[in-house]
């Protein structure tokens, strides 16, 4: 048994090795939930865990050295729950095209009356309007689907 000399050492209780361990088992889990049970239970230095070393638990699983020095800072630090869960983004990827005074304008074109020769608003036509009033410089017609989706 190899003990690892690490800043953050992975010692787990008896419910949490049990914990894991019945995740594992039933593997209902997704697979990163479920990597990440393997990874702790390998890295585990009580009394239970073979604390194996990083290497060896990366060569073992198929995965990336800094992905298991990854896996048990954020337990260390973070506790069990928040190392087997995906990380959540503080911020969106792409930026919201519309927030909630252009969606109330989006809104207000919707209520107003359509364009001569048209019985109702289409979305391409809500988009386009978007457009020409300079709410935003360009929105596809989905984007303005989702919103009024989400407002309805």
């Amino acid at each position: 048994m190899d003990r690892p000399n690490k800043k953050y050492v992975v010692r787990l209780d008896v419910e949490e090795c049990e914990g894991l361990r019945r995740l594992v088992s039933k593997g209902k889990a997704s697979a990163l939930k479920l990597t990440r049970a393997h990874i702790l239970l390998q890295a585990d230095v009580s009394k239970a865990g073979p604390g194996w070393t990083d290497e060896r638990i990366a060569e073992g699983l198929g995965v990336a050295v800094r992905t298991v020095e990854h896996v048990r800072r954020r337990f260390v630090e973070e506790g069990l729950e928040r190392a087997l869960e995906r990380k959540k983004q503080l911020r969106a990827s792409v930026e919201r095209k519309l927030d909630g005074r252009k969606e109330a304008r989006l809104i207000a074109v919707c209520c107003s009356k359509p364009p001569d020769g048209q019985k109702r608003w289409t979305l391409r036509l809500l988009a386009d309007r978007l457009v020409e009033l300079r709410v935003v410089d360009s929105i596809s017609y989905e984007t303005v689907r989702c919103t009024l989706k989400k407002t309805s």
